[in-house]
């Protein structure tokens, strides 16, 4: 019987992991010019595009949370719009609508969900029936207006964000959605050194357009890169510590893990699978180790473990229970 092929047969060579690592440096460099400190929420963002994910940043008011957004879309060379969610809103606002014209009968006005980087400006401000539109769009790179269906841009990304404090006038996200997020970040408030620098030059004195960030890769070079990522070797050991992570959200023998209402889905152990590979570039590497998993775990499980009401309760975290299975699940 023949050996089943992979993508990851293919690996690509340490030589031009080096060059995509370099390429990365590059864009963290030009969005430094405006986003200062927090430089592990861009690579956060850097790791999402080459996984082909999407991106749910939460933070209190003022923590630049849009700005990182438009400075990583600036940079990416790519076309992007703004959607600011409110109550209001109906999906036909964000995936568009059919008009009839009596000279030229129906035509289709395609909404802002036609670029490559999509900002949803405090996404949960928008009732269930709005954030609809959005799951179709993030999963299948597609949305449905009257009876046809479209094709996205490629590459797409929704990079979303919330206020966490905010309990008037906003909205559960529904799980479905939630679970199409391969991240969820939460930032911040910066360090006094950096505090400083943004006191001095921040977007409240200078417009956006003044620091001059200039496209360092194009959307071919994205598609490009996350063709590389999916090549990256991920050795059968570190498969199966990925996997046992993920059983223990569910199995939840462990310390803390009765506070757990719902474990993870199989979206989980893709997320990490594909996220660990990607860490691996930003790295210099062309295979992962163990410690590229647990670099991004609590991004990619904290909005996947469901908490029951007791451990709301309690304040046990996501980030708590995450630690706790990194102590019991035996490295490889």
């Amino acid at each position: 019987m023949e050996k089943e092929e992979t993508v990851e047969d293919e690996r690509i060579s340490d030589f031009y992991v080096k060059d995509l690592s370099k390429t990365l440096e590059e864009i963290k460099k030009e969005v430094g010019k405006v986003f200062f400190g927090q430089e592990k929420i861009v690579e956060s963002l850097l790791r999402s595009i080459l996984c082909n994910g999407h991106v749910l940043i939460e933070g209190v008011p003022g923590t630049a949370k849009t700005l990182v957004i438009k400075a990583v879309a600036q940079v990416s060379g790519c076309t992007f719009k703004r959607i600011q969610f409110t109550a209001d809103m109906l999906p036909a606002d964000i995936i568009g609508f059919m008009t009839y014209d009596p000279k030229n009968g129906f035509q289709i006005s395609k909404g802002p969900i036609f670029s490559n980087f999509v900002i949803a400006d405090e996404i949960n401000r928008s009732p269930p029936k709005t954030q609809s539109a959005m799951i179709e769009a993030m999963q299948e790179k597609q949305v449905t207006i009257g009876k046809t269906t479209f094709p996205l841009p490629e590459p797409f990304f929704v990079m979303a964000n919330q206020n966490p404090i905010e309990n008037e006038g906003v909205y559960s996200l529904p799980e479905a959605q939630i679970d199409r997020f391969i991240f969820k970040l939460v930032i911040g408030y910066p360090e006094a050194e950096d505090e400083q620098k943004i006191m001095e030059t921040n977007t409240t004195l200078r417009k956006f357009e003044e620091f001059d960030l200039q496209p360092v890769i194009t959307a071919e070079k994205i598609l490009e890169m996350q063709e590389a990522t999916k090549r990256v070797f991920l050795d059968n050991k570190i498969k199966e510590y990925i996997l046992q992570i993920v059983k223990k959200t569910r199995n939840k023998d462990f310390e803390t893990g009765n506070y757990i209402e719902l474990g993870c889905s199989p979206r989980a152990s893709i997320a990490l699978y594909i996220a660990a590979k990607a860490e691996a570039i930003l790295q210099g590497r062309n295979f992962v180790i163990p410690s590229d998993v647990r670099q991004v775990i609590e991004d990619t499980l904290r909005h996947r473990i469901i908490l029951s009401y007791r451990a709301k309760a309690e304040g046990i975290t996501s980030e708590k229970i995450i630690a706790d299975i990194l102590k019991t699940v035996q490295s490889v």
